[in-house]
C-alpha cells in the first residue's frame, strides 16, 4: 500500500533500475562494457549530460563508466556540436566499432542525442548497438506541457524527465510576476533550472484584463501587467493568451461587453443575454493583443505571443475566420485538435468535447482555422494532449490506448505537412507523467517516417517481454477500442469521469452535497466536478432519453472492454522479471481504474433513468425502487473493487490542480454515502410507495 504522494518518488527517478536483460550480444553489434569511457564534454550544459548518461548506465544498464578529460579515443562516448546539420534541432548517435559520437546542431540537439542512445538501449535491453548513424529531427519548434508533480511544481528531476522525454517547454500559470493561480514561485529559478535542461518556460496568463484598450488608461495598466512580467522575468519564452483567461471588456455588440464574474446579478443570473468577451471572437481582440503585445515585445522583442481559440470553437465559422483575418501575423495562433465535432459510436450520437482522445482528430473547427492561419502565414499550434492523457479520465496519469493514440499522432503529422502546423501544447493542467505513451509520442513527433505499429511492438517487448507480444496487443486494442466508444459529454467530463469511482450517485437527500475539499486545491471538492448529475430536460425530451439509453448501453461495453484487457495483463504479471513487473503492475492498474470510472459512469447513468422515473410518478415505482438497489449495490462493489488499485499507485486519484479526489479516502466517503441510501432512503421512499 502507497503513501499519498509516493508517486513523486518514481517521477523523481530519472533513469529505470535493471532494464539489462541476460542476452548475448547480436550479430554484427557491438558492446559498451567497463573498459569504455564517457569524454568530458567542454561546457557545462552537456557535462551536466555526460553526469546524466553516467547514471543511465550505472542504473540501467549496471556498467560503471567513468568521465574522462581529453578528445575522443578508442572505446569511448563523445558529445559533438555540429552546425552544419542540415535541419533545425537535428541531432543523432554515430556508432562505429570503438566510437559512439552523440551529435547535434547546437546544445540542446546533442543532449536528445544523449537521450536517444538510452532510448536505443532501452530497447534493445542490453549495452549493445549496431554500428551506423541513427538520426532524427523534431516535428514541431515547440513542444509545451504542464507540471504532473504537483501544480506549477517543477523538481530538477522532473525537468530532466520531460526533456528525456522531446519535449522541450514547460508551461506555468500566471497571476503576477513570481506568482501562480495558487501560490508563489521564483520564475526567474524556475527559468534558470529549465534552461539547464534544455527547457523554454511559457507564461499561461492569468491576468485580468480589466481595460479595453480605447481606455486612456490602458496602456500604463498592460505595462504594469505584462511589461512589468517581462520586465522582472525575461527568461520566459512566451506567453499563452486564452479566452477565458484573458476576457476583456470588449466593444463589439454582440457580446455582453462585461468579464464574466461582472456579468452576474444578485440572483447569479446574467445582467446581459449575450456571449461574454471571453466566449466570442469579438472583432477588437485584435487589438486588445496588439496592445499587449507590443508592450511585451519591449521588453523581449523575439517573446512567443500564443494565442488560443479554444472558448470560440464553437462560434459559427465565419465570425472565427473573421477573427483570424484581423490577426497580427507575428504570434503564433493555437487551435485545439479534436474539439466540438460531432459522430456517432455505436449508433449513438456524440460530441467531441474538453478533451477527448475518443475523437482522434482533426476537427472541422481546427482544420478550419488551421488553413486560415496558413493562408495569411500565422504560425500553428495545437492542443493536442499528445503526451498522454484527456479529460476522459481525470485522475489517472496516462490513458494507455496507444492504436488510438496513434490516430492522433498521424492526425498530427498530417496537418504539419498540409498546414505548417509547428506547435504542440501536449497537456493541461493534470501534467505529465512519462509513459509507454509519451515513449510513442517522442518516436512519432521526429521528421523520420515512422510505423506506429512496429513501435508498439518494440515497446510492448521492452516492457512485458517479446513472448508477450500477441497478448499485450489484444489489451492495448481494447482499451483502444473502447476509448475510440467513449460518448462523451460535458456532464460526464465535469462528472463521473473527472474524479473515478469516487463519484457520489446521489439521490433526493443529497440535493446539497459537497466533495470532500483538499486543502488548497485551485479546483478541489465541487469546483470543477458536478456531483448532482443532470440532463437539460431531465428527461422529458424523448431524444434525450434516446440519447441517455444509448450511451448506457456503448459505455458499458467500453468498460468491459477496458475491464478485460486490464485483467489479461494482470494475468501475465507473475511471468515478468522483478525489473518489469512493477511498472508493468500500474499499467494494467490504470487501464483497470480507466475500466471503473467507466463502469462508474454507467452505473450514474442507469441511476439517474431511475431516479427521474420515480421523480415523475412513472410506471411501477416500487420497479424503479428495486432498480435503484441493485444498481446502488453494483456501484458499491465497483467502488470496493477500486480500493486495492489506489493502495497499489498512489497517483491514481490525484489530479495536480484537483489534489487527491478519487483516492481511498474519498472512496470511503462515497461508500458511505451509497450505504446510507440504501439503508435509510430508499426505505423511506417504499414506505411513500
Amino acid at each position: 500500500m502507497e503513501k499519498p504522494y509516493t508517486f513523486r518518488q518514481r517521477l523523481l527517478q530519472l533513469h529505470r533500475p535493471h532494464r539489462r536483460m541476460p542476452k548475448p550480444c547480436g550479430k554484427g553489434q557491438i558492446e559498451i562494457t567497463a573498459a569504455w569511457h564517457i569524454a568530458a564534454p567542454g561546457t557545462p550544459f552537456l557535462r551536466r549530460c555526460a553526469e546524466d548518461l553516467q547514471d543511465y548506465f550505472k542504473t540501467s544498464m549496471e556498467l560503471d563508466l567513468p568521465i574522462l578529460d581529453g578528445t575522443a579515443s578508442d572505446f569511448c562516448i563523445s558529445y559533438r556540436v555540429d552546425p552544419t546539420l542540415e535541419q533545425e534541432g537535428a541531432y543523432g548517435v554515430v556508432t562505429t566499432e570503438k566510437q559512439i559520437t552523440l551529435v547535434g546542431r547546437d546544445l540542446r540537439a546533442a543532449a536528445q542525442a544523449s537521450y536517444l542512445l538510452e532510448d536505443l538501449l532501452n530497447l534493445e535491453e542490453a549495452p549493445y548497438l549496431t554500428p551506423g548513424t541513427e538520426k532524427r529531427c523534431p516535428l514541431f519548434r515547440c513542444r509545451m506541457i504542464h507540471s504532473g508533480y504537483g501544480e506549477d511544481d517543477f523538481p530538477d528531476q522532473h525537468l530532466a524527465a520531460i526533456a528525456h522525454s522531446g519535449i522541450n517547454a514547460i508551461l506555468v500559470f500566471v497571476k503576477g510576476v513570481d506568482q501562480t493561480l495558487t501560490h508563489a514561485l521564483d520564475f526567474n529559478d524556475l527559468i534558470a533550472r529549465a534552461q539547464r535542461y534544455g527547457l523554454d518556460v511559457y507564461a499561461y496568463s492569468g491576468m485580468q484584463s480589466r481595460l479595453h484598450p480605447d481606455d486612456p488608461h490602458a496602456a500604463a495598466f498592460y505595462d504594469a501587467l505584462y511589461g512589468e512580467l517581462f520586465r522582472r522575468c525575461p527568461g520566459f519564452k512566451g506567453i499563452v493568451f486564452v479566452g477565458e483567461s484573458i476576457e476583456f471588456p470588449s466593444k463589439d455588440p454582440r457580446t455582453s461587453g462585461m468579464l464574466r464574474l461582472d456579468n452576474k446579478g444578485p440572483d447569479s443570473k446574467r445582467l446581459v443575454n449575450k456571449p461574454n468577451p471571453g466566449w466570442f471572437p469579438c472583432l477588437d481582440y485584435p487589438q486588445w493583443l496588439d496592445m499587449v503585445k507590443n508592450t511585451i515585445r519591449r521588453e523581449k522583442p523575439d517573446a512567443d505571443i500564443v494565442f488560443w481559440t479554444y472558448n470560440w470553437g464553437g462560434c459559427a465559422e465565419e465570425d472565427r475566420l473573421a477573427l483570424i483575418d484581423r490577426l497580427p501575423t507575428d504570434i503564433s495562433l493555437q487551435a485545439t485538435f479534436e474539439m466540438f465535432e460531432n459522430g456517432q459510436r455505436q449508433g449513438v450520437a456524440t460530441h467531441a468535447t474538453d478533451y477527448t482522445l475518443s475523437f482522434p482528430g482533426p476537427g472541422d473547427y481546427f482544420v478550419s482555422e488551421a488553413k486560415a492561419a496558413a493562408k495569411r502565414g500565422i504560425p500553428l499550434y495545437a492542443m493536442t494532449n499528445a503526451a498522454g492523457l484527456t479529460w476522459d479520465v481525470g485522475v489517472v496519469p496516462f490513458e494507455p490506448a496507444p492504436y488510438q493514440w496513434l490516430k492522433r499522432y498521424e492526425g498530427v503529422r498530417q496537418c504539419h505537412e498540409a498546414y505548417g502546423l509547428c506547435g504542440s501544447m501536449d497537456s493541461h493542467h493534470y501534467g505529465f507523467t512519462p509513459s509507454f505513451i509519451s515513449d510513442l509520442a517522442k518516436i512519432y513527433f521526429t521528421t523520420e517516417s515512422p510505423d506506429g505499429a512496429q513501435i508498439i511492438k518494440k515497446l510492448i517487448a521492452r516492457d512485458w517481454g517479446a513472448e508477450n507480444i500477441e497478448t499485450v496487443e489484444v489489451a492495448y486494442r481494447l482499451f483502444s477500442d473502447a476509448i475510440h466508444d467513449l460518448i462523451t459529454s460535458n456532464r460526464d467530463q465535469y462528472g463521473p469521469l473527472r474524479i473515478g469511482p469516487a463519484y457520489p450517485l446521489v439521490l433526493f437527500d443529497d440535493e446539497d452535497i459537497q466533495i470532500p475539499n483538499p486543502t488548497g486545491m485551485r479546483h478541489g471538492g465541487n469546483i470543477i466536478c458536478n456531483p448532482h448529475y443532470k440532463t437539460k430536460t431531465g428527461l422529458t425530451d424523448p431524444a434525450e432519453r434516446l440519447q441517455l439509453d444509448g450511451a448506457i448501453r456503448v459505455i458499458g461495453s467500453c468498460a468491459k472492454r477496458m475491464l478485460q484487457g486490464a485483467e489479461m495483463l494482470t494475468a501475465l504479471l507473475p511471468t515478468l522479471p522483478q525489473s518489469k513487473r512493477d511498472e508493468a503492475a500500474r499499467v494494467a492498474g490504470v487501464a483497470a481504474f480507466i475500466g471503473r470510472t467507466l463502469l462508474t459512469t454507467h452505473h450514474v447513468k442507469r441511476w439517474y433513468k431511475e431516479k427521474m422515473a420515480i421523480l415523475h410518478h412513472e410506471g411501477d415505482l416500487q420497479a424503479h425502487i428495486n432498480a435503484l438497489r441493485t444498481i446502488g449495490a453494483l456501484e458499491t462493489e465497483n467502488a470496493r473493487a477500486t480500493l486495492p488499485l489506489v493502495d497499489a499507485d498512489s497517483r491514481l486519484g490525484f489530479e495536480p490542480s484537483m489534489g487527491y479526489i478519487g483516492d481511498r479516502p474519498h472512496l470511503e466517503w462515497k461508500i458511505a454515502v451509497m450505504e446510507k441510501i440504501l439503508r435509510e432512503e430508499l426505505p423511506r421512499l417504499e414506505k411513500m410507495v
